[in-house]
């Protein structure tokens, strides 16, 4: 190990986006002792793929995806946007546990993603966020305040040096 390389904050999981066609990746990352945490229905990494950011409702798929992920050995499996019935039936059918994204109430947790649920981006607007701040606007004029003041040589002052 490379002199400070333990002041960096290791992974303690990996979340792999897929199902059937990633479990025999999960499986060989689990028997290497890396705990992982699945990930089903709309995953983002490819929702170009999927045309935009759509509800996914092939729920033979979805539910064959989600075994086969707890069947690999993951920990956990996130299920994002499906429909709530169908998360529902995941999460009682799974001897893992379940994490919503836009799936509804019937699993076991939640989980939204900090720039929307900080309301930092405004062109994406998913149905099934609640932004609980509007933070973009105030970000994009703090940054440009500070531009403007390294620019102008305003920023940094003496204050902001060490002696």
């Amino acid at each position: 190990m490379k002199s400070g390389a333990s002041d960096y904050w290791p992974a303690h999981t990996v979340k792999l986006e897929g199902g059937v066609r990633v479990a025999k990746t999960i499986e060989t990352i689990v028997k290497a002792q890396i705990p992982v945490m699945g990930h089903v229905g709309m995953t983002p990494q490819s929702v170009r793929a999927f045309g935009g950011f759509r509800v996914q409702r092939d729920e033979q798929q979805i539910l064959d995806d989600a075994k086969a992920v707890a069947d690999a050995g993951a920990f956990a499996v996130v299920l994002e946007c499906i429909p709530a019935e169908l998360a529902a039936r995941i999460t009682e059918s799974l001897p893992i546990p379940t994490i919503g994204i836009g799936a509804g109430l019937g699993c076991d947790g939640q989980v939204l993603v900090i720039h929307d649920l900080l309301g930092l981006y405004d062109e994406i607007h998913p149905k099934f966020v609640k932004r609980y701040a509007e933070l973009g606007a105030a970000t994009r004029e703090a940054v440009r305040n500070y531009c403007a003041e390294v620019r102008s040589g305003e920023f940094p002052k003496p204050e902001h040096e060490f002696k």
